[in-house]
């Protein structure tokens, strides 16, 4: 099993910057994929990126150039450094983890394990 706590979340203008936390603990050597997922009010959940163990990353085309997935591998953290935020990014984040590697952007239903959730709120 394995346990992931996010974190991060809060309300920023837009154009303003927020990192996201996901602390990963338990059998971490089954986080081999891990991502960003998001969901806003009454929309589906959708990914926003994703990183493979060995650092590979893909984005969703709406976060490319705004925002940043990386791991510390020795901490068992995920990271997402979102720049340049707009009121469309408001939404709940989770972060997820796989066993099998990402190979690029890939559904909710593929993933192990998640984390609560932690809102983020852009206004304009």
């Amino acid at each position: 099993q394995v346990q992931l706590v996010d974190s991060g979340g809060g309300s920023v203008q837009a154009g303003g910057s927020l990192r996201l936390s996901c602390a990963a603990s338990g059998y971490t050597y089954l986080t081999s994929c891990m991502a960003w997922f998001r969901q806003a009010l009454g929309k589906e959940r959708e990914g926003v990126a994703t990183i493979d163990r060995d650092g590979s990353t893909s984005y969703a085309d709406s976060v490319k150039g705004r925002f940043s997935i990386s791991r510390d591998n020795a901490k068992n953290t995920l990271y997402l450094q979102m720049n340049s935020l707009k009121p469309e990014d408001t939404a709940m984040y989770f972060c997820a983890s796989r066993t099998r590697s990402c190979g690029g952007i890939i559904p909710p239903r593929a993933f192990n394990y998640w984390g609560q959730g932690t809102q983020v709120t852009v206004s304009s």
